[in-house]
């Protein structure tokens, strides 16, 4: 005890040669010497606290959209899977399907639902992860996996062989619901669609919130001030060369969008989208019943004439229609023009009993 007693040093300074215990003035010396590791830790602080104040703003506008914006529909639980949907009208059902990183007030703000609900059952789905639908991590939601939940959720409604009305991705769940379900899917209305894989640099960049733990951290805190911030050109690239709709810029919920959940799901079908449409070409000549194939002339977003023509020029049986003067968001642009595609769809019969001559529907005309 007292060889160990002798051998204890009360003084602080011999128990570590970190820089921290050393005097002031060995301590400015150190950081004098070491001005780029001052600076570092300088940085990582001031984005430390730039990330937290960011977090905080995040989660409250999340909270108070949700607060502003309650479910409009009712709800199901289809495979342990939550999934939030409206439904209007009586007769012929039709499906909407909406597409990448919106969600029912898509279509509802389009005006879309209350004129097919005047003649139709009309059934509107928040998709997989968007809306106030969930989208659990334990499954890879693929267009062919979203298919399949969302036609069991339709049998369980009571709903038989619907007209499919897809938008954008949309249209990929759409053709795969078709593709599987043959003798179910009455029809199709491709609104805007991806058909064939393309180069496109957007897509890498849309796809980082869906990267793990990066793309968690960019979720919650940079990535929806940052979408905030690019919010209008965004509208202008896909509405244009159309201006945006007076109705979508006031009641569309703009950070209903911008929720990291949403961003999540946005993110990661932006990276599924040339690999679907990659596994989906080869089997577009399988469908048979009657589809009518709709897009803008001037879609800045995807490309109609590789896209929507080429699907045409593949399906001898559909129809095709192209809007002059239109873009991306053909719903909020050409809407009695789609419910004429609905209308067509309707009556139309299989492939093997379609007259040769209905290709195209009635001449689009110029939108102002």
């Amino acid at each position: 005890m007292n060889q160990t007693s002798s051998q204890y040093d009360p003084d602080p300074s011999a128990w570590s040669d970190a820089p921290a215990s050393m005097p002031a003035s060995d301590s400015d010396a150190f950081i004098a010497a070491n001005p780029g590791t001052s600076r570092r830790m300088t940085w990582l602080l001031a984005a430390g606290a730039a990330l937290a104040a960011a977090a905080l703003v995040v989660r409250q506008k999340t909270h108070q959209a949700e607060l502003e914006n309650p479910p409009i529909g009712e709800f199901l639980h289809i495979d342990g899977v939550r999934l939030h949907y409206l439904e209007r009208g009586q007769g012929q059902p039709v499906v909407f399907l909406h597409g990448d990183g919106t969600m029912i007030q898509d279509f509802e703000t389009s005006g879309l639902i209350d004129l097919a609900a005047r003649n139709y059952r009309v059934i509107v789905f928040d998709r997989p992860g968007y809306g106030y639908s969930e989208r659990p991590r334990s499954t890879i939601w693929t267009p062919q996996a979203q298919a399949r939940l969302l036609h069991r959720a339709l049998l369980h409604l009571g709903i038989e062989n619907p007209i499919i009305v897809g938008h954008s991705w949309g249209t990929q769940v759409a053709v795969s619901m078709a593709l599987d379900q043959p003798d179910y899917v009455k029809s199709l209305v491709l609104l805007s669609g991806y058909y064939y894989p393309t180069v496109r640099v957007d897509v890498a960049l849309a796809s980082q919130p869906a990267i793990p733990v990066i793309g968690d951290l960019m979720r919650y805190t940079v990535s929806p001030l940052a979408s905030r911030v690019i919010w209008p050109a965004v509208l202008r690239r896909i509405f244009g060369p159309a201006p945006v709709p007076a109705r979508f810029e006031n009641e569309y919920p703009v950070w209903m969008t911008l929720r990291p959940s949403q961003l999540r799901a946005a993110a990661a079908e932006a990276a599924m989208m040339i690999p679907a449409a990659y596994g989906l070409r080869e089997r577009y000549h399988e469908l048979t019943m009657p589809v009518v194939i709709m897009a803008g002339a001037d879609d800045k977003h995807v490309t109609t004439r590789l896209q929507s023509e080429r699907l045409h020029g593949e399906l001898p049986h559909s129809t095709l229609h192209v809007t002059a003067g239109a873009g991306h968001m053909l719903h909020h642009l050409a809407q009695e023009e789609i419910m004429a595609g609905i209308d067509h769809a309707a009556s139309a019969v299989g492939a093997e009993l379609r007259s040769a001559e209905a290709h195209v529907l009635p001449v689009s005309t110029q939108l102002n």
